[in-house]
């Protein structure tokens, strides 16, 4: 038996226990050590993620070591590895244009079906990868940074650019950490103090602007006019997302991180006057999580400040409803299984 925290309603979490899970014919089983709690979860938390059912396991951004793997394949038990959460079919159009991320067939670990909140899991070997040279707490932030190192691949981003990040949570401080390792020049923009200084302090960003009826004015003012080469959201707002794509210069580039279940409209005239090309980013790819693994090993990414909670499974019932708080100054809390 093993213990697993379900969300058994919003608002409602329960640790209970089931069978420990038996690998089937090219799974690996995992020992779930971490497990980050990202945005995604707090929404199922709130009863606001519009794609799931309950009762659901969450967690998606895991690390672990291995129990048991197929034979003649690079894992063996015992090595550490973190799991690729979006499962994607392989052979859906999107699969052949390598393009897994946004397969047509995904289920996501924690959202379509139970996830990593649990002390085994039995994971498809494709989507396990073996870790060296990094932390188990590490390799459980791969996940959320390499979301936002899509997006700035998505963005093709060149040194000296321009780059305004509009949401400060953790996908935008993923986005703002690899678009400055790109050579961009980056401005961040949110209602939190807190959430900007870290971007100031920790990741280098080279403007920090408070969100204020005047922000249009001010970034206007920062840019003399002209606003930004490449823009991100990540804020999960449909106003917000709106709003930027004033934030947009001519010829530049507008990347949406965040979905909503909302429609989104902009100015016809005002898009085609800038010739603005807009782009969706969802997920990552292999390459991505490739990518992050190499700049935290080479001391790129500021992991001890962005791990700023921690707390046992068992404790998360009582634990999670206080780090949802602004007060709280959660960036990433980790869960030891």
């Amino acid at each position: 038996m093993m213990d697993v925290l379900v969300c058994a309603a919003p608002g409602e979490l329960k640790l209970e226990q089931r069978a420990q899970p038996t690998p089937g014919s090219g799974e690996v089983l995992l020992r779930v050590r971490r497990v980050g709690i990202c945005g995604t979860d707090m929404h199922i938390y709130r009863g606001t993620q519009p794609y799931l059912s309950y009762p659901r396991v969450m967690g998606h951004e895991l690390s672990g070591e291995v129990v048991s793997a197929p034979d003649g394949g690079e894992l063996e038990a015992g090595d550490h590895a973190y799991v690729m959460p979006y499962l994607s079919c392989g052979t859906c159009a999107a699969c052949a244009k390598g393009k897994s991320n946004c397969c047509m067939n995904i289920r996501v670990l924690g959202v379509h079906m139970d996830g990593g909140l649990c002390e085994y899991l039995a994971v498809p070997v494709g989507f396990v990868r073996k870790v060296e040279g990094v932390s188990l707490d590490e390799a459980a932030m791969v996940e959320f940074l390499a979301i936002g190192a899509h997006a700035v691949r998505r963005a093709r981003i060149e040194p000296g650019q321009s780059v305004l990040v509009v949401g400060a949570g953790p996908i935008g401080i993923a986005a703002t950490l690899f678009a400055k390792l790109a050579g961009a020049k980056v401005t961040v923009l949110d209602a939190r103090a807190d959430r900007l200084d870290f971007c100031r302090d920790h990741l280098g960003a080279d403007h920090i602007v408070m969100l204020r009826d005047e922000t249009p004015a001010a970034l206007s003012k920062l840019t003399d006019g002209v606003f930004f080469d490449v823009v991100f959201d990540a804020t999960g707002s449909a106003a917000a997302m709106q709003q930027g794509f004033a934030y947009v210069g001519h010829g530049g580039t507008y990347v949406l991180i965040s979905v909503v279940s909302a429609d989104i409209t902009f100015s016809d005239p005002e898009f085609h006057k800038r010739e603005m090309s807009l782009l969706a980013s969802r997920n990552a790819t292999l390459e991505d999580f490739d990518h992050v693994l190499a700049a935290i090993r080479a001391g790129q990414v500021p992991t001890k400040e962005l791990n700023t909670h921690s707390a046992l499974l068992r404790d998360l019932p009582a634990t999670l409803p206080g780090w949802m708080e602004p007060s709280a100054g959660v960036i990433k809390a980790i869960v030891a299984c």
